[in-house]
């Protein structure tokens, strides 16, 4: 699989399925891999977001869980692991050559009303070729993205049949909006721009090279204004969160990154 056609299938893996197209067929690939898995277990959905610093070294907490790329044997996946780091548990995100989401499945029945989206990362060492206005350069040194189950009737007519498709394969019902907050070395802060892969996926620049790398930053988003604001011209109301998703990846640019990322929490206002 080139690489263009690869991060085709990851941009939609984000909302758990991939697309993408050739000639003028659509082929259409839905097979969610977790790592260590050949029969994957349980996944076990949260009303809340567990936190990193609740867990031992190592593996994130339970019901975080990896997701790489449909049907992927070679690439490697973006590594996830909960480390100390002056005296605190967070997440570290590693990405090299690689591609992969670290998802929290939420009860939607919980997460219909209006709530704010916290938590703090430090950027590292940022994906030195991204460039998220082309696919060759689709890469995110650190993302923390909410899905959102946005109504099928609200979609195109391509894109409804494509997630219908998506959802009876997996058996998974799979978010038709996802917006990510990313850190870019390259576009401004406040810059907002679609993958350049699906519209169903909306990127806010929340930090950029003014960010100061190995330190702290702290964010707090009001999920349904943000909502509103990247998804407002397909849906007046804001619908359930089916989940809250951290990920990076360098597979594009063949390059690589290192962030952290503290607690995620989800406060409902």
């Amino acid at each position: 699989m080139s690489a263009v056609k690869a991060k085709s299938v990851a941009t939609y893996l984000i909302a758990g399925n991939a697309l993408f197209t050739r000639a003028t067929a659509l082929i259409f690939i839905c097979l969610p891999v977790r790592m260590q898995a050949e029969e994957a277990p349980a996944i076990h959905v949260s009303a809340a977001v567990q936190a990193f610093s609740s867990a031992a070294e190592g593996v994130p907490p339970a019901p975080w869980r990896v997701v790489g790329l449909p049907g992927n044997t070679r690439k490697p996946l973006t590594q996830f692991d909960i480390v100390q780091l002056a005296g605190e548990k967070v997440l570290r995100v590693h990405a090299d050559h690689s591609y992969a989401n670290l998802t929290h499945d939420l009860m939607t029945d919980k997460h219909k009303g209006h709530h704010m989206l916290s938590w703090r990362w430090r950027l590292d060492k940022p994906v030195v070729d991204a460039d998220l206005h082309h696919k060759s350069g689709d890469d995110t040194p650190i993302k923390v993205c909410a899905l959102f189950d946005l109504p099928l009737d609200h979609l195109g007519f391509v894109e409804r049949n494509l997630l219908r498709l998506a959802r009876s394969a997996t058996g998974e019902h799979l978010p038709g909006a996802t917006l990510c907050y990313v850190w870019d070395q390259k576009l401004p802060t406040g810059s907002e721009l679609p993958s350049a892969f699906t519209k169903r996926i909306r990127y806010q620049v929340l930090d950029s090279s003014n960010g100061p790398l190995q330190h702290w930053v702290s964010h707090s988003r009001d999920l349904n204004a943000d909502f509103l604001h990247s998804f407002g011209s397909e849906s007046g109301t804001v619908p359930p969160l089916l989940a809250i998703v951290v990920g990076a990846d360098a597979d594009n640019t063949g390059g690589s990154s290192l962030a952290y990322v503290g607690d995620v929490s989800l406060v409902e206002q």
